[in-house]
């Protein structure tokens, strides 16, 4: 495990610098809009090249060292984010070259996380992999917890451009860390990372790009899992592409309310990581999937019925806290039932599979809430009415609405799951 704490502190680090970034982005975007659709923008740009390349990322990983498609996606992604603070500081900066530099990171940014991925199996014993996929969810949520004040604090006093130098340094530490592990050459089956160009000179470049769907099709319990885990994302992403436009809409703007619940969600998933990596999680996976859905709906639920930040704090607190024992299970699941020298290629499906929910989620949801049920909560009809007994009235009510209605989808695909026999015997239908 040493290598992979070291690694995993890197990253931590990393994602902190990131997260103050993409935080400031938001402000900096909602302030000059008041658009949630806008804010949804920079996350579906950030995803929308990454289906182009999914699946090529994928072959790369399985075919070039994994070390060096870490150190070169990391420094192009740095490379982009500097320049969003160089083009602020010009006084110079749009929404829409955010959208482009967002693009740029996504390309890159795909490849580092399908990358870093499939490392667990390769530098972590097989007994300690839900340990080790739970630490990696905790990266993303441990900085959730203090990249809101350090950014609401600094970004005033720095702007933009201090906030990305900020990023670039954290990403050195990061660098530091990854140049200390060694990452051992994948061997299995088909070979090493590194194969002989015969080898590949026989293999048809279209088989090689779709391998991946190709073998979770001939798995149908690992096709199960991405059906219902894809459906939950869909909903899931609705919800979290709106509440930080919907917090800023009931306050007024307020960012330093925003910013507690942000933090009080990363801490959530902090707790929910550590309790998780004690424990081990269920013994069928498959249960803290399906349970964690259920938990994470009723989260939302709280979200959008609420109307003060306690009451957004408690309910982020709920959804991010039951989001490692999804994430976990689902990937412990996957590492046993997919050799190593294939996880490239297959989890890159997987993770294109993912990107298109998601990006179509965000796009709808930003949609949705400014053009249906925003000017829907504010008018005079029926529905509205009705609906303002519960989500209340004024700006950010359709976000509300649309959010628990999100939310009491997730918690259906949770039960529901129990009753899909597929996906009830995944674990005793895939050999290991």
């Amino acid at each position: 495990m040493r290598n992979f704490i070291i690694l995993w502190s890197g990253q931590l680090v990393s994602d902190i610098g990131s997260s103050m970034t993409y935080f400031t982005l938001t402000i900096w975007v909602w302030q000059r809009t008041q658009s949630a659709t806008a804010v949804a923008l920079i996350l579906f740009f950030y995803q929308l090249p990454q289906i182009a390349i999914s699946l090529v990322s994928g072959v790369l990983i399985d075919r070039v060292s994994r070390k060096r498609l870490l150190i070169i996606s990391d420094t192009a992604s740095a490379c982009c984010t500097i320049s969003v603070g160089i083009l602020a500081a010009w006084q110079i900066l749009q929404p829409w070259q955010i959208y482009v530099i967002a693009a740029l990171i996504g390309c890159f940014g795909n490849v580092q996380s399908l990358t870093y991925s499939t490392l667990v199996p390769l530098i972590v014993p097989p007994q300690h992999h839900t340990r080790a996929t739970s630490m990696g969810a905790m990266v993303g949520y441990g900085a959730g917890i203090l990249s809101p004040a350090l950014a609401g604090v600094l970004y005033p006093q720095l702007g933009l451009l201090g906030i990305t130098a900020i990023d670039m340094a954290t990403f050195a530490i990061a660098m530091l860390a990854l140049y200390l592990v060694r990452i051992p050459p994948v061997i299995g089956n088909v070979g090493v990372e590194q194969r002989p160009k015969v080898n590949e000179t026989k293999k048809k470049i279209w088989r090689e790009v779709t391998f991946g769907f190709s073998y979770i099709a001939s798995h149908p319990g690992l096709l199960a899992t991405i059906i219902v885990l894809s459906t939950f994302t869909f909903f899931n992403e609705i919800a979290e592409t709106l509440y930080q436009p919907m917090i800023l809409a009931r306050t007024g703007g307020d960012t330093q309310v925003l910013g507690l619940v942000v933090a009080v969600s990363g801490f959530g998933g902090v707790i929910g990581a550590i309790a998780f990596s004690m424990w081990g999680g269920f013994r069928r996976r498959i249960f803290g999937i399906l349970i964690g859905f259920v938990g994470t709906g009723l989260g939302q639920l709280l979200l959008g019925l609420g109307s003060s930040s306690t009451i957004w704090a408690v309910a982020c607190f709920g959804m991010t806290l039951n989001s490692p024992l999804i994430f976990s299970s689902y990937m412990a699941i996957w590492y046993s039932k997919v050799a190593p020298e294939l996880q490239g290629r297959v989890f890159a499906a997987d993770y294109l599979v993912g990107i298109v929910v998601q990006s179509s989620a965000n796009l709808s949801a930003g949609l949705l809430a400014d053009r249906v049920f925003e000017p829907l909560m504010q008018s005079h009809h029926w529905f509205a009415l009705l609906s303002g007994k519960i989500t209340g009235t004024g700006e950010g009510s359709g976000m509300s609405l649309l959010i628990i209605i999100s939310a009491i989808a997730m918690m259906l695909v949770g039960i529901g799951g129990f009753t899909f026999r597929q996906l009830r015997k995944v674990e005793n239908s895939i050999v290991d």
